[in-house]
């Protein structure tokens, strides 16, 4: 990252801005909410979630504020508007993990106490459109999204209709689901997490032409989820070998013809996805928005947050 462009903090350092945030999740809690090889501990909510939710809680306020500064000048009623916080970050990386404990953290803050998560894999082209446009081995990269739908989505939140729905997608089926939509009802926050969604030409214009509207024009806030690539390939190997040997073997799995294979041979075939597909997204499309974000919190090779960055220009 650029130097001066970020404060970073170790651990310790970042721990001791928790101030009097209490701790409002349990053990149990955090169980509910891990995903595969994530094992977030208290002690990391204490020390890294904590302070960060604190000064997010700050900015939705400030926010608030300055809201209500213009709707003084306009003269109409002053209306709370969604804070809309992004997420980024590599495959495997534990985006998903890391989304839902803010989720539930932010939601126990009385200020806002409605925050909804939205993550932009209902937004991929269905299976059928991505074979029409030969894009299955480019699933997840940033021409395999609706992104017009997704502008939209965001568009109608900032603009606080009373109700806006997302598509659903299934890892499962590894497609969107029919006739199923998600409902956000105009709430206080909503988190936004998804691969490429601090992509600057992730809404590309007609013929070339950069985009009007991008995505992070939506953003009031953005958090990257960092962590050496050699780390993150082998999260993704370890979760590859344990869905093979879990989910794989449902019938209904896209990767249900994975399930019998040897050990070795599963490893090869998680080995040679990620090596021509994710990591491929990591190095051209996702890394590079790393430093467009707000807060970068590295992990360790264990998965746990070590350091954080916190963006000053």
């Amino acid at each position: 990252m650029r130097a001066g462009a970020y404060q970073t903090f170790t651990r310790a350092e970042w721990a001791k801005l928790r101030a009097n945030t209490p701790l409002t999740l349990t053990q149990d809690d955090l169980m509910s909410l891990r995903g595969i090889n994530d094992n977030v501990s208290l002690d990391e909510l204490a020390d890294v979630y904590l302070p960060l939710s604190r000064l997010l809680n700050l900015h939705v306020r400030a926010a608030r504020n300055l809201n209500g500064v213009t709707d003084t000048f306009l003269g109409q009623p002053i209306v709370g508007r969604t804070y809309v916080i992004a997420v980024a970050g590599s495959v495997a990386v534990g985006k998903s993990t890391f989304a839902r404990v803010l989720q539930a953290l932010m939601a126990r803050w009385p200020d806002h106490p409605a925050v909804d998560l939205v993550t932009t894999d209902g937004f991929l082209y269905p299976l059928h459109q991505l074979e029409e446009k030969q894009l299955m081995r480019r699933k997840g990269f940033p021409e395999s999204y609706d992104t017009k739908q997704m502008v939209q989505f965001l568009a109608d939140i900032k603009a606080g209709r009373p109700e806006v729905t997302a598509p659903v997608y299934s890892h499962l089926a590894y497609d969107i689901v029919p006739d199923r939509r998600q409902a956000v009802r105009r709430p206080d926050v909503l988190i936004f997490e998804g691969l490429n969604v601090l992509q600057p030409g992730l809404a590309g214009g007609p013929g070339g032409r950069p985009a009007s509207v991008i995505l992070s024009d939506f953003f009031d806030f953005s958090i990257y989820i960092d962590a050496a690539t050699a780390d993150i390939e082998a999260w993704y190997l370890d979760r590859f070998l344990l869905l093979q040997r879990t989910a794989f073997q449902n019938p209904s799995s896209y990767f249900h013809h994975y399930k019998d294979l040897p050990p070795e041979e599963a490893r090869d075939v998680g080995r040679r996805i990620w090596s021509e597909i994710n990591e491929v997204n990591l190095r051209e499309n996702i890394l590079p928005t790393r430093e467009r974000a707000n807060i970068v919190l590295s992990k360790d090779a264990d998965h746990s947050i070590a350091g954080v960055a916190l963006r000053q220009l």
